[in-house]
Parts: C-alpha cells; structure tokens; sequence
C-alpha cells in the first residue's frame, strides 16, 4: 500500500483524520465524544463521579459512524486502539495509528473476504502497510451483498 500508518497520539487526532478521510471518499461522518473516566467504557473501575484518571488526565473515546456501504463504525478507546466494525463484523484491538489505513483498504475496495472450502470458513482480509494484513472470522450470517461481493 501506498500510505505508511500515521502517527495519531490522540483520540481526537484521530477523529480528525477519519474526518479528512470521510471527505476524500465522500462519506457522511458522525462522531460523538465520550469524554472523562466516568464517560468512557473502559473506565469503570474509576469510580462513581471521578472524571480523571490517575495522572490527571481526561481519557477520550469517541464512537465515528460513516454513511454508505459498506457500513462502518469505529470506536477510539484511549488506550490507542479502536475497535472497528464492517457490515457487522467487529475487528477488535486495531491500533490507532493503524485505522486510517485500515479504512482506506475498506473504502479503496482492498478488503475482500478469503473463504475455506473444508472445513467451512469466511475471513474478512484486510490489508495493511508493511505487508500486514488484519483477519477476522466472518459468521455465515453476517454474510450480506457487500461481504458477498468481496469473497474470493
């Protein structure tokens, strides 16, 4: 692939970058931020009303939705990774810097579905820099028109 990962220290960073890539392929964007340990979902061992964590600071989710098909919806935690959903296949544990490429293999049609014959199994391929590669097995019954269409 042509771009090499990004380097995005923050959530809000990110959120930025999906923006700027929402606009190059024409894509609504959504984003709602869940700012403070008492707001983000990984947090909750932070306390009733404690908004910080330890250091200070203010952990930063944000959950982005983009129009159109595919259906995409990445969650930012700010723990430097995301969790990204494609026609409802959740792809966990992508690293931040990492999901600018990993949409831009989705959105550039890169992404493709591999399927084994015997015994039966569909996975979600999507490319990456570096000659990596992100799998992730796909239900037979997420298998809609989008997924279909990028079995190889």
């Amino acid at each position: 692939m042509e771009h090499s990962p990004e380097h995005l220290p923050t959530t809000e960073a990110a959120v930025t970058a999906l923006r700027a890539l929402a606009a190059r392929h024409g894509r609504e964007i959504e984003v709602i931020h869940d700012i403070g340990a008492d707001r983000t979902s990984r947090r909750s061992a932070a306390g009733v009303g404690v908004t910080t964590d330890p250091d200070g600071s203010l952990p930063h989710e944000a959950q982005v939705e983009f129009g159109g098909m595919p259906r995409v919806s990445v969650r930012l935690y700010p723990e430097d990774d995301a969790l990204i959903t494609v026609e409802g296949v959740e792809c966990p544990d992508i690293a931040r810097d990492d999901v600018p490429a990993f949409l831009r293999s989705v959105f550039g049609g890169l992404a493709h579905v591999r399927v084994r014959r015997f015994p039966p199994r569909h996975r979600l391929v999507v490319p990456l820099p570096g000659d990596r590669a992100h799998q992730e097995h796909v239900p037979a019954f997420l298998l809609g028109p989008w997924l279909r269409r990028r079995i190889r």
